[in-house]
């Protein structure tokens, strides 16, 4: 049981000022708590160490730092490559990814930019295929029926007018999504099926994130040829546009960031 501080009942003054003491306190206490609960966590901008200040013990009054490594041999070798002061050209950046030991799996390669406002959205047709299988569909009656059980079998959604008076119903479900049919992004047309050849070409919608100004794509895989890397990497830079672009990096699914350099 904790100590009790008596309080003076009766001086009106003198008990005012106790509570105003007792709730400093325990608003202080209470900072100090949220405070060690995060315990200064920090991690490091490609997210692979984290730094954490133990709590002391009896035995030690200074707290200890402890490092955390939460990836594997490749990743830490990995790690080793790059050198995590500089900025990299797109070119240098990708033929390093290349070098960097493979995974078991044909990794994607991404990008990601830190933008200077969130909201940003827009459409581009990359040059190469990215590898990976775009799922578009025309809304008919069998659309409806499924989106009726709740099944949702594609990624990007296009439908003739006619159909967007049925479509209202499950504009809930679908908004939040980002598959909401909608004539600003192009998937509303007189003619749909000329729609779908363009998103199966390699159409690509790309927004920022819903809260953050963080923008993020994969643009192909690493076992492409570099020079298709490049040229993807390249056009998605022109369509979101350098003057938007405060930091970029580049990355495979499993491998550290990369810093690009941007002259803009």
């Amino acid at each position: 049981m904790g100590k009790v501080k008596p309080r003076l009942i009766g001086d009106t003054e003198v008990e005012e000022k106790q509570k105003k003491e007792q709730k400093a306190k325990a608003l202080e206490k209470k900072m100090l708590k949220k405070k060690s609960s995060v315990a200064d966590v920090g991690v490091d901008a490609d997210q692979s160490v984290i730094e954490k200040k133990e709590k002391p013990s009896k035995s030690s009054k200074a707290a200890k730092i402890s490092t955390v490594n939460l990836h594997g041999k490749n990743y830490q070798e990995a790690r080793k490559m790059i050198d995590r002061n500089k900025y990299y050209s797109l070119q240098e950046a990708v033929a390093l990814l290349k070098k960097i030991k493979p995974t078991k799996f044909d990794q994607s390669v991404e990008l990601h930019f830190v933008v200077d406002e969130s909201g940003l959205k827009g459409e581009v047709e990359l040059p190469f295929s990215t590898g990976k299988i775009v799922r578009v569909k025309i809304v008919d009656d069998k659309i409806l029926s499924d989106l009726e059980k709740g099944k949702i079998e594609f990624d990007v959604l296009v439908t003739h007018p006619s159909f967007m008076p049925k479509l209202a119903k499950f504009a809930k479900v679908l908004g939040p999504k980002g598959l909401m049919p909608n004539p600003k992004a192009g998937t509303v047309s007189m003619k749909p099926e000329e729609v779908v050849k363009k998103f199966e070409k390699g159409m690509l919608r790309w927004k920022t994130e819903a809260k953050f100004p963080l923008v993020h794509q994969m643009i192909g895989k690493i076992s492409f040829e570099e020079k298709n890397l490049i040229a993807n990497a390249e056009k998605f830079l022109e369509a979101v546009g350098k003057s938007h672009i405060q930091n970029a990096f580049i990355k495979t699914t499993m491998s550290p960031s990369v810093k690009l350099e941007m002259n803009k």
